[in-house]
């Protein structure tokens, strides 16, 4: 869909500038006069850049009664060749259209980065059947489906690796410089390039639910139109208009002179007014794109830029939202912690469980060169841990009750060391060897290492931090403390989110939600803006949000604020600008010194500049 419009916005493009350079030939061959010309060459111009905003603005009245800047230049156009100002007119028309040209370049340019993931899907996929790959459209591959990728291919839909060791490129997903080394187990997503090795993956999500596709409907639901100062500056126009027909008229009627009237009606065409907002927002959503945002509602950045607080949830967001060891801690005499975190990671290298994965995990990257063995026995043990046999030990390897069971007691000391971490919000597995107390492995959810600044830098742009977690006090306390944050509400049910957010709002302190679970959806629909992680997120809280963060880098945070702010400014600017140019000119118009020609130069020179002044926000970025 996006690749039709996009070829139909290329053919309009090519199309438009050939009836430019044409009307621009046309409009000098004019000026020129020379001899032996036949007719006013400046008609070109008013029939192939004029009939098309003549057009619009009828169909806008007869269909909407819709009364703006088109109606203007229209009657401009039409006021002009009546009194025989044919190079005016064709002027009026060549410069708007001009105008109209440069608009659609920025708003393409602004987008541009973004339409780029349609690109990214390939058309097609190796499937493997029955140990023979087969080539097939990617839009029939199936869940669970195998296939295979090789070096220097784009990834088709998102999976988990089966066999094969490589390299991918995630850039487009996650923006990270370098390739991320990849094995079975680990997840790919589509879009993603596979540089080196080649590898076996079972497909997961297919289709449009693949993470590239996912991205292109946020792309599609866009929309700057939706902002309230767009729909502010529209009712401006709409009195813009009757004000210039009745200025013009009253001019006509008093000073005798039907030319100052169609000056006048040339020079207070509010296209600057129009373009001042529309063309801001799309460049400063282009340049939230680049950052790795997604904005989905087009007065989202104007919202943004109203807030004064910023609520974070805690896991997923703040954190990675994924267990880390924080410490192995023996207690037997025998055996070192070392040794005890070898014999966890052996007995639970089977496991499914999240914590026992994460102890897996965290031992091979402790010691990457003694990989951990696959026990003897093992058994899963639900709500309690697991027993295994590792390195022809017996291990237990779970909560309190299951070493309980067992009639192993945990040592004082042990409970008092353990209390510690508690306290600062991990969770522990306790473990026993051979029918003995052998301590405990300490995990937690460990914090972004970019949310520090982040949290700062928000703090200098005069937000105010707050932290809303459905986790205990401790652990909410401990991050807190970290980020030097002051507001902080643990234990949070999804109403008590909600009702934090409604509470502010009615205090006038606008408040920007930021969550990832299906649990912070509520708030994020609540908030006056709304951000979500958009790659560990659920889909439902990204649906329920006004801006999806892409990669989940939260550092980029305090430059959406301020791009917000920006884009308020230029917009403010604008608006000022156009509306003192336009006021200006009609001045000079009523007392005569501006003419047809003239007038339309003075008046689309301000429309260009409105333009320029908004494309500016595709590259700015605060120091």
């Amino acid at each position: 869909m996006i690749s039709s419009m996009k070829d139909l916005f290329l053919n309009e493009t090519k199309r438009s500038i050939l009836f430019l350079v044409i009307s621009g030939l046309s409009l000098l061959i004019s000026f020129l006069e020379p001899e032996g010309i036949l007719f006013n060459t400046a008609w070109i111009a008013i029939l192939l850049c004029g009939i098309p905003i003549i057009k619009e603005a009828i169909e806008g009245l007869v269909t909407r009664f819709d009364i703006k800047a088109d109606v203007l230049v229209s009657l401009a156009l039409i006021a002009s060749v009546i009194i025989g100002e044919i190079f005016a007119a064709g002027e009026v028309a060549f410069i708007m259209q001009i105008g109209s040209l440069l608009e659609e370049l920025t708003v393409a340019k602004a987008r541009a980065g973004i339409e780029k993931l349609v690109h990214l899907t390939p058309l097609t996929a190796r499937k493997i059947l029955n140990g023979k790959e087969i080539i097939l459209p990617a839009k029939e591959v199936a869940v669970n489906d195998v296939l295979r990728v090789l070096p220097g291919e784009t990834i088709p839909v998102d999976g988990v690796i089966l066999s094969g060791e490589t390299s991918v490129d995630q850039a487009v997903m996650t923006g990270e410089s370098l390739p991320v080394d990849k094995g079975p187990g680990d997840e790919v997503s589509s879009g993603t390039v596979n540089q080196f090795g080649s590898f076996d993956m079972k497909a997961s999500r297919v289709g449009e639910d693949s993470s590239i596709w996912r991205m292109i409907r946020l792309v599609q639901s866009a929309d700057a139109g939706k902002a309230k100062i767009v729909r502010l500056a529209d009712r401006w126009a709409t009195w813009i208009v009757v004000i210039a027909l009745t200025a013009a008229a009253l001019t006509w009627l008093i000073s005798g002179q039907i030319i100052r009237a169609v000056t006048i009606l040339v020079v207070f065409c509010p296209c600057a007014l129009v373009l001042a907002t529309p063309t801001a927002i799309m460049a400063a959503i282009g340049n939230a794109t680049k950052h790795g945002f997604l904005v989905r509602e087009g007065d989202a950045l104007e919202r943004l830029a109203q807030v004064s607080q910023v609520a974070f949830d805690k896991t997923g967001t703040l954190t990675y939202g994924k267990p880390q060891v924080a410490a192995v801690e023996s207690f037997s005499p025998d055996i070192s912690s070392e040794k005890l975190y070898r014999l966890a990671a052996e007995a639970e290298l089977r496991s499914e469980h999240p914590l026992g994965k994460a102890v897996v995990q965290g031992y091979k990257q402790s010691y990457p060169e003694t990989a951990p063995e696959a026990p003897q026995s093992f058994s899963m043990l639900p709500g309690k841990g697991v027993k295994a046999m590792a390195d022809h030990v017996e291990v237990l390897a779970g909560n309190p009750s299951l070493l309980e069971e067992n009639q192993i007691s945990i040592p004082q000391k042990a409970l008092d060391s353990a209390a510690g971490y508690i306290q600062k919000g991990c969770t522990l597995i306790y473990l026993g060897i051979e029918k003995r107390f052998g301590g405990f492995a300490a995990l937690w959810d460990t914090l972004r290492e970019t949310a520090p600044e982040m949290i700062s830098r928000l703090k200098q742009l005069g937000l105010t931090p707050v932290l809303m977690t459905g986790d205990h006090e401790n652990a909410a306390r401990t991050i807190a403390d970290q980020l030097h944050i002051d507001k902080v509400h643990a234990g949070c049910l999804p109403e008590d989110k909600l009702n934090y957010i409604a509470s502010s709002q009615g205090k006038k302190e606008m408040v920007c939600m930021i969550g990832d679970g299906i649990n912070d959806a509520p708030a994020l629909k609540k908030a006056h803006v709304s951000i979500a992680m958009g790659g560990v997120g659920s889909d439902i809280a990204v649906d329920a949000a006004d801006i999806a963060l892409v990669n989940d880098d939260i550092k980029e945070l305090p430059h959406l604020v301020s791009l917000s702010r920006k884009m308020m400014t230029t917009i403010k600017c604008n608006l000022a600008f156009s509306m003192t140019l336009n006021f200006a000119a009609i001045i000079l118009a009523i007392t005569g010194i501006l003419n047809p020609v003239v007038g339309a130069l003075v008046h689309n020179a301000g429309s260009v500049l409105v333009i320029i002044n908004s494309s500016l926000l595709l590259t700015y970025r605060k120091k």
